[in-house]
């Protein structure tokens, strides 16, 4: 009897940031795993996920990239949201089930003044779908075992709130958001607010920092390529994820130094941050520290390789 031979997948290093169209349905998981079989890539990571029914701006790391995964957490979101009045739901999205449904009577004018209450610095109790863990367990788990925990209010920004369009029971908005901002909150609560109730129906981010959705591929459009080396034309440098920190540009005798881990008297701010740039490549971040000098933060393999040969 013949014995199957399994054949390994032999992974290549790949670096760099894949901004990812995502589509609805598809966990963000699932979309990193499909990308990163795309091409053919031996580490991936992302930098924040989407729900299952949202679309838009997804960026995705690559090799020495994913060391900067976490800078995007911090970053403020722009969405596009839909919102249907009248009817709440578990998940307090359209993927939920309808727990209660009222009578709509809403203008738009109440609308706009229900929505005014929302700009600003505004407090927020996270849902129970979601991602956030207690005692090292996800809400969301307890939250399908039929567990309603008490949950602390989060203070959160909208830095920006507009009404795109208004039809009888449903409105679409568009939202410039700190982090830690639930969409899906922010729709149940207006809903509170006009009486009657609300759940979002259709989400898609369209900016995540300096990051935007017109600049995004699609699955599809990778699937399209003929190998994964073509596919790399999609990514991005490393060092797009670290824009927002000031580039400092070192000679190649401070780069050796750098990537040697030993710090530079440079002066600089204690506590803050800095790209660091040797003669011809990214190399990572760098922090000023309490004894006044710049010490390696962050550091690329892929530039500290180059820089020894």
């Amino acid at each position: 009897m013949e014995m199957a031979v399994q054949r390994k997948i032999v992974r290549r290093a790949v670096d760099g940031v894949l901004l990812l169209d995502k589509p609805k349905g598809l966990t963000s998981n699932a979309a990193l795993q499909t990308a990163r079989r795309l091409l053919n890539a031996a580490k991936a990571g992302h930098t924040g996920t989407l729900d299952p029914m949202a679309t838009g701006l997804l960026p995705l790391t690559f090799g020495e990239a994913t060391k900067f995964s976490q800078m995007l957490l911090d970053a403020d979101k722009t969405y596009l949201a839909t919102v249907v009045l009248g009817v709440e739901t578990d998940t307090g999205d359209a993927d939920g089930k309808v727990v209660r449904t009222h009578p709509v009577d809403v203008s738009e004018a109440r609308l706009l003044q229900a929505l005014a209450g929302f700009r600003g610095e505004i407090r927020q109790i996270p849902p129970m779908y979601s991602a956030l863990k207690r005692d090292g367990k996800p809400l969301y788990e307890y939250a399908r075992a039929g567990v309603e925990l008490e949950r602390e209010a989060r203070v959160v920004h909208i830095h920006r709130l507009e009404l795109k369009s208004f039809s009888a029971a449903e409105f679409t908005i568009e939202v410039d958001c700190s982090k830690g901002t639930y969409i899906r909150s922010l729709a149940m609560d207006i809903g509170v607010v006009l009486g009657c109730g609300a759940h979002l129906s259709a989400l898609r981010r369209s900016r995540i920092g300096a990051f935007s959705v017109e600049d995004a591929v699609t699955l599809h459009c990778l699937e399209q390529g003929d190998a994964p080396e073509m596919r790399d034309l999609h990514l991005q440098a490393a060092d797009k994820l670290v824009q927002h920190f000031p580039a400092m540009f070192l000679t190649a005798e401070q780069a050796a130094a750098v990537l040697q881990g030993r710090p530079l008297a440079l002066a600089g701010e204690v506590g803050t941050c800095c790209r660091l740039y040797g003669p011809s490549d990214f190399l990572g971040l760098a922090e000023w520290k309490v004894d006044g000098k710049l010490w390696p933060k962050r550091l690329i393999a892929t530039a500290t390789s180059t820089q020894s040969t």
